[in-house]
């Protein structure tokens, strides 16, 4: 896994009302998933406000990024989304201008 990330996703999830659960759950469970995915550097679901929640993921290039969404996650949102979203998730694709991430390399003691 890179370092390095350059592409990122970021989907905004509106939970229909009384679904809010139901969302939180579904957005837990996709950790299982993406960890399936060695292009995806880093993936996170996020809640926003009380019914507003979202997904943030990055990338160290557009194949990692096109893999991703054809992958399990993205095909659990859409089978899930009409009973759970307010409306349907818009994907948008950003790019990564800077980044910080945590170093995978072992460093050996002086």
């Amino acid at each position: 896994m890179s370092d390095t990330v350059r592409k990122a996703l970021w989907v905004p999830l509106h939970a229909k009302p009384g679904k809010e659960a139901a969302v939180e759950t579904f957005l837990k469970s996709g950790r299982a998933l993406v960890e399936e995915e060695p292009a995806t550097t880093a993936w996170f679901a996020v809640k926003i406000g009380p019914s507003m929640y979202g997904i943030f993921d990055v990338f160290s290039d557009e194949a990692g990024r096109d893999a991703h969404l054809s992958g399990a996650v993205a095909k659990a949102l859409m089978a899930n989304a009409a009973e759970l979203l307010a409306e349907p998730p818009k994907i948008e694709k950003l790019e990564v201008l800077a980044a910080k991430l945590p170093s995978t390399s072992i460093e050996k003691a002086a």
